[in-house]
């Protein structure tokens, strides 16, 4: 991904008017702190699912994953048979890989664990960034983002600990991103901190 700029003249990081989904997603949800457990899930799963591919391909799937995962609750997926399987395998809205599904699934399984300990995904996901937005630089590039921290690594190696997969640092950065642990939102974007958008 680059950085573009729309007719309006607004700068960011990614996403334009070519690709309405990805400017969306990019406005609206990418730096954005998220705390609702299911949608917290669902970023793992999806994160997941993007290893080898684009985000792009992942976020036009999205709404078929919605579908085919039933809204991304912890507890349904967990109790998914054979059969459900099978068909989210013959699914061709979502990536059919048979390992990220099963990963989707058994991750589902080790959520409720970690509910049980923590209370709620939310606090124990957050716990990596101090339970607080990190920025960590005002970055110009797209490339000269980071794609693993040290707070990526901490979350990646206890995820594994506890049994999920699918979880490595550069996915967990890709996490992080995506639900407001991180703000890595360029410089030179009307969405960064260090930005003044004029009012419209």
């Amino acid at each position: 991904m680059r950085s573009s700029m729309s007719e309006s003249g607004l700068v960011r990081c990614f996403g334009d008017a070519s690709d309405l989904l990805m400017m969306r997603y990019h406005d609206e949800e990418w730096g954005v702190p998220l705390h609702d457990d299911n949608r917290l899930f669902e970023s793992i799963v999806l994160d997941g699912a993007q290893a080898g591919l684009s985000w792009r391909t992942i976020l036009h799937k999205r709404e078929a994953y919605r579908l085919a995962f039933q809204g991304f609750d912890p507890s349904t997926i967990a109790a998914y048979s054979e059969a459900d399987r099978q068909r989210l395998l013959a699914d061709s809205g979502i990536v059919r890989n048979r390992q990220k599904i099963d990963a989707a699934i058994s991750n589902a399984r080790c959520v409720l664990a970690v509910q049980r300990e923590f209370g709620n995904l939310d606090r124990f996901l957050w716990q990596f960034t101090g339970y607080k937005t990190i920025r960590h630089a005002a970055y110009r590039t797209y490339q000269e983002i980071p794609t693993t921290t040290p707070e990526s690594d901490a979350m990646s190696a206890e995820l594994r600990k506890r049994g999920f997969k699918f979880v490595g640092s550069t996915i967990c950065y890709a996490l992080m991103q995506a639900t407001g642990m991180v703000n890595d939102h360029l410089s030179v974007c009307f969405k960064s901190p260090e930005t003044k958008v004029p009012h419209q």
